[in-house]
């Protein structure tokens, strides 16, 4: 149950991050009204509290991790709208990061 919640949590967590970085780029660089960086300031904010609810209690352990999923949902993120279309290096070191992932935050440790 501790690994479906740490998944859950930073599923949450890449779409808060992500969606909220998203939000500030169409306000900046695409022409959005004012208010979508408003909600993506919000967002990014909701991101740093979901981060927190994780069951490992290591900052820095979270935030490594994190990143991987961070690469990974960037990409999906892209997919789904923006019209971006990975190539199989961008799927391959996806991957690779999500190993990474699965080995920093679930790897059997004593203690």
């Amino acid at each position: 149950m501790t690994i479906l919640k740490s998944v859950l949590l930073f599923l949450l967590a890449a779409a808060a991050e992500i969606g909220g970085a998203w939000l500030i780029w169409q306000a900046v660089r695409e022409d959005k009204a004012w208010w979508w960086a408003g909600l993506g300031f919000v967002a990014l904010g909701l991101y740093g509290f979901v981060a927190a609810f994780q069951p490992d209690a290591h900052f820095g352990r979270v935030l490594a991790a994190y990143g991987g999923v961070f690469i990974a949902g960037s990409l999906v993120w892209g997919m789904l709208l923006d019209g971006f279309r990975p190539d199989r290096w961008d799927l391959i070191g996806a991957a690779v990061c999500l190993v990474g992932v699965a080995v920093i935050m679930f790897a059997p440790r004593q203690g």
